[in-house]
């Protein structure tokens, strides 16, 4: 009998745990090999799009040194009238390292998901708020430009 593929819900889930366990490899495994992180919102000297899951996971892989999310709030999944999309909504918790000031983001993410992998994560997050917790706009381009903000 073959093994069932994740539906993008189920996805979400595992995204979620593996960002809340500092598995950014396990994390950009869930892409598919050429899927790709879009930032709508990213500020001047952060990158608005990373493609391909080696450049993802490569993109993340500081990332447990420049946040520690410590608790991330149940998810709310909305299902679209796609199967493949999903749209969701969280907060996460933690820690800047660099500075030790608490780090509190909200995001909406639209995520499209086939044969149980990302192929399009598209990341609404707040880059005045993610500044004040890195120490100013500078830090947040400096961790833009080789760490991700998921």
């Amino acid at each position: 009998m073959p093994e069932s593929v994740r539906t993008p819900a189920e996805v979400v889930d595992e995204a979620l745990r593996l960002l809340l366990a500092k598995d950014m490899v396990g994390f950009a495994g869930l892409w598919a090999a050429r899927g790709s992180v879009e930032f709508p919102f990213a500020p001047p000297g952060y990158p608005s799009e990373v493609t391909g899951r080696a450049a993802i996971e490569d993109y993340l892989r500081d990332y447990p040194e420049q946040l520690d999310i410590r608790a991330i709030d149940a998810p709310t999944v909305h299902v679209t009238a796609d199967p493949e999309v999903v749209v969701v909504e969280f907060a996460a918790e933690g820690v800047a390292v660099r500075t030790g000031r608490p780090y509190r983001m909200r995001y909406i993410a639209v995520i499209t998901v086939r044969a149980g992998e990302i192929v399009h994560y598209r990341d609404y997050w707040n880059p005045l708020a993610a500044a004040e917790a890195l120490g100013g706009a500078g830090e947040l381009a400096s961790f833009g430009a080789t760490e991700g903000n998921l």
